[in-house]
């Protein structure tokens, strides 16, 4: 495929068949990729710009590297990973300790920049020795637990932070979105996330005028009276501008509480690449790889200029099992994007103004949508939880990731969320695994199905 920009017409190019997808090697009509690819924008909205907030880092300079990374993932992947990598959500906490311990947003970054070299050396690593590393380590049962927890794991923040914002809002956004998903035909149905988005920033500017201020969670996290939709930082915002930059600082002390991370990037990867085969039927086993290694180099690049890290996004995991395309092509289109937002300010306002309401709706939808991919993977390679073996350490993980339960190692360490409820699912799996009798341990093979050859395999 090259460097995977050539893309072949799927059909009239302008809806898929009933029951087929659009293949990442494929595309719809050019105004329709173009669309989709606004609309992969507008679903990673969300936590692109809340994180870096959360983090203290620019949001502007966020959704510009997520543009740099995207590009510089779909060409190391040749175009066969339809994805997009947006500001991961594992560094908050993180960013978070590392503050508290009086450091910067250098330290941050460089923090952050050595994770993202680790995580590049395990993905060349798995090059080397193959995706048999990876699948030994996470089969099924593993693989469909932590697609459930990057999912899942983000409904504290539609129920904590968006949904509370304006609960009305919230469910007139997600009615309307769930609605235009499943009764919308052709490409309406395509960008219904968006639709949802445009509908409630409609409801929203019409209960302010109807109902005036709201009293709910404000932009600064306290309850008080606000417009639902606050559009005064656009008018003052720059049409043009570049983000801030700022380099990297090394602290030993804040790469130590950063590194546990690495477990949950992988994690994201296998999970992201195992979800989008199995959606699109073509095992991307031999990409596993690439995709993590991606994943490191384009961290390291946006830290190195004061960016966030980017990983794969569950996010658009969503959109594209919502409209069933997964074209590369929308992806650029994305990136694209990404870049020119990322400069113009007054763009930045305009996202920022977003209400939590509306957010609250829309992610609502996708963030279930994601876990539930999880759950189809564990069908799919009819993982049988009645066993004892598979069951345990699912559950624990599980509780433990969507719970947000943490471990408290020392004073300036602590695991919790994904990182820690993948670990009791690793761990937990093979440890009991080891321990188990042997007529549990036949239930199921211990590499996927399909996936069991890896004498004839080579690196990606």
């Amino acid at each position: 495929m090259g460097l995977g920009v050539r893309w072949t017409l799927h059909g009239d190019g302008r809806t898929p068949a009933p029951g087929a997808v659009v293949k990442p090697d494929e595309r719809l009509s050019w105004p329709r990729t173009v669309g989709l690819g606004a609309q992969h924008v507008v679903a990673m909205f969300g936590a692109s710009f809340v994180a870096p907030v959360l983090m203290g880092l620019d949001p502007n300079l966020a959704i510009m590297m997520s543009g740099v990374a995207t590009v510089l993932f779909l060409v190391a992947t040749r175009g066969r990973i339809p994805s997009y990598l947006g500001c991961s959500l594992s560094f908050v906490g993180v960013a978070a300790a590392i503050r508290a311990q009086g450091g910067g947003s250098g330290a941050v970054t460089g923090a952050i920049l050595v994770v993202g070299g680790v995580l590049l050396l395990s993905g060349l690593a798995v090059r080397r020795f193959g995706a048999r590393i990876i699948h030994a380590a996470m089969p099924p049962v593993v693989t469909g637990a932590v697609v459930m927890l990057i999912g899942f794991n983000l409904a504290p923040v539609t129920a904590g932070t968006y949904w509370p914002a304006d609960q009305w809002t919230a469910l007139l956004t997600m009615l309307v979105t769930g609605a235009a998903v499943v009764c919308l035909r052709g490409f309406w149905s395509r960008i219904a996330i968006f639709l949802g988005l445009v509908f409630g920033y409609a409801v929203s500017w019409i209960f302010d005028r109807v109902f005036g201020k709201i009293h709910s969670v404000g932009g600064g996290g306290r309850i008080t009276d606000h417009w639902r939709l606050d559009l005064s930082a656009v008018g003052k915002a720059d049409w043009i501008g570049l983000p801030s930059l700022h380099g990297p600082s090394f602290h030993w002390s804040a790469v130590l509480v950063a590194l546990p991370v690495v477990i949950a990037l992988i994690a994201e990867n296998a999970g992201h690449v195992k979800a989008v085969g199995e959606m699109i039927g073509d095992p991307l086993d031999d990409q596993l790889g690439t995709a993590i290694a991606a994943d490191g180099a384009a961290t390291m690049i946006s830290t190195s200029v004061g960016g966030p890290a980017n990983t794969t996004y569950s996010e658009n995991i969503g959109v594209m099992a919502a409209t069933r395309v997964y074209s590369t092509a929308a992806y650029w289109a994305a990136a694209g994007f990404a870049l020119l937002f990322g400069l113009c300010p007054k763009f930045g306002a305009v996202v920022a103004a977003v209400p939590g309401g509306v957010l609250g709706g829309i992610t609502v939808i996708l963030y279930g949508m994601i876990g539930l991919l999880g759950a189809q993977i564990w069908v799919h390679n009819k993982v049988d939880l009645r066993n004892p073996l598979n069951l345990v350490p699912v559950a624990a993980g599980v509780i433990i990731g969507v719970g947000g339960v943490s471990l408290k190692i020392s004073d300036n360490f602590e695991l919790g969320g994904i990182a820690l409820g993948t670990i009791v699912v690793l761990l937990g799996y093979h440890v009991l695994r080891a321990l188990a009798p042997a007529h549990l341990k036949r239930q199921e093979p211990l590499l996927d199905a399909g996936t069991s050859e890896y004498d004839n395999e080579r690196p990606a």
